[in-house]
């Protein structure tokens, strides 16, 4: 008996539905996407039609424009479009961000987006779905890969942060505007001191809180009150493009330090040139990517971006799955790269 049609076929444009006709991310204009989530990597302007969880209306909207002809779904509600079924499912990235059910003739496939297993308190947490085959990303696919608790991470924030309000002198902490400075803004001990952000960072803020999600109250450098005096005790928050600028000049004597994953490599925290790292990413570290994939039952694995060849051996190896690769345009201007909007927004 011949095997079925794939469900999830790889085009120019990206990864392709061809009985829904419809594209899941899709980097080059399409008629029909559906979006994981609102990351520059993964939801791109031009399409003619959007499909997102209800929760990525705000970002979405904020990054790709009011005016784009979006559609949204909860997670676990279905859509049937040309006979395929379609759900979304918590990926557990950031805020409204979707694993992509769709299921068709007998079939079920999983599309995960980017995605991280452990809660963070400011999106739905990860879940599961069963399936055929599961398309999963692979960003810290390597074993030296593996993320401290939350409850780590943020004390040794805390601490950083603590002593240096000690010392009288700003704590600049460079991490991604949308996500990790909301995770951050949702975990630090808000009675340190005051926090100030940057103008990349407070939009985003906003749709967080709009939504729901509990962040420390925030300023930014240009509200009143915020002097020289105040500024010894913060904490700044600040996009990665905005390291060596004019904008971080009104911080003196600061201490400065990077959150991202790439902070697990010794080689990555000096090219940073930042006093401190800490290792915190949305993404699923290498136990977490086996746990997630093994999770889901499926037999057939597709690995689309990051440390694709070395987790697809794995798999075929180690597990005994179909694994294969997909290449895709995902995985730039995310983890650890600069806002293109950075640099003297206040």
């Amino acid at each position: 008996m011949p095997a079925p049609p794939d469900l999830v076929t790889l085009r120019p444009e990206g990864l392709y539905c061809p009985p829904g006709d419809f594209y899941i991310d899709p980097w080059r204009p399409v008629d029909r996407a559906v979006i994981t989530h609102a990351h520059s990597d993964h939801a791109r302007a031009g399409h003619g039609h959007y499909l997102a969880h209800s929760l990525s209306a705000g970002t979405l909207r904020a990054r790709l424009g009011a005016a784009i002809p979006l559609q949204t779904l909860e997670y676990g509600e279905q859509l049937q479009h040309h006979g395929v079924r379609i759900s979304l499912h918590p990926a557990g990235h950031v805020l409204g961000s979707a694993q992509v059910r769709i299921e068709h003739g007998g079939q079920v496939w999983v599309a995960s987006g980017d995605y991280k297993l452990e809660a963070d308190g400011t999106c739905a947490p990860f879940e599961a779905v069963r399936c055929d085959t599961f398309i999963t990303e692979s960003t810290f696919g390597l074993p030296v890969y593996r993320w401290p608790s939350q409850r780590e991470l943020f004390d040794d924030i805390d601490a950083w942060w603590r002593a240096n309000a000690a010392a009288g002198r700003p704590s600049v902490l460079l991490c991604y505007a949308f996500g990790k400075a909301q995770r951050i803004l949702h975990g630090v001990d808000r009675s340190i001191g005051p926090i100030v952000v940057h103008g990349a960072v407070e939009p985003l803020n906003a749709v967080y809180r709009e939504a729901g999600v509990d962040l420390a109250p925030t300023l930014r450098v240009t509200d009143p009150g915020v002097d020289a005096k105040l500024l010894r005790t913060a904490l700044v928050l600040a996009p990665p493009s905005a390291q060596g600028t004019p904008w971080m000049r009104r911080f003196a004597r600061h201490s400065d330090a990077f959150a991202s994953g790439w902070m697990q490599l010794r080689g990555a925290r000096r090219r940073r040139g930042v006093d401190r790292g800490f290792v915190m990413s949305d993404h699923a570290d290498w136990p977490g990517l086996q746990q997630a994939i093994a999770a889901t039952g499926a037999e057939r694995v597709f690995v689309t971006h990051g440390s694709v060849a070395t987790l697809v051996r794995w798999l075929r190896e180690e597990r005994g799955l179909d694994a294969q690769a997909f290449e895709t345009e995902y995985g730039h201007g995310h983890e650890d790269e600069a806002d293109g909007n950075a640099g003297s927004a206040a």
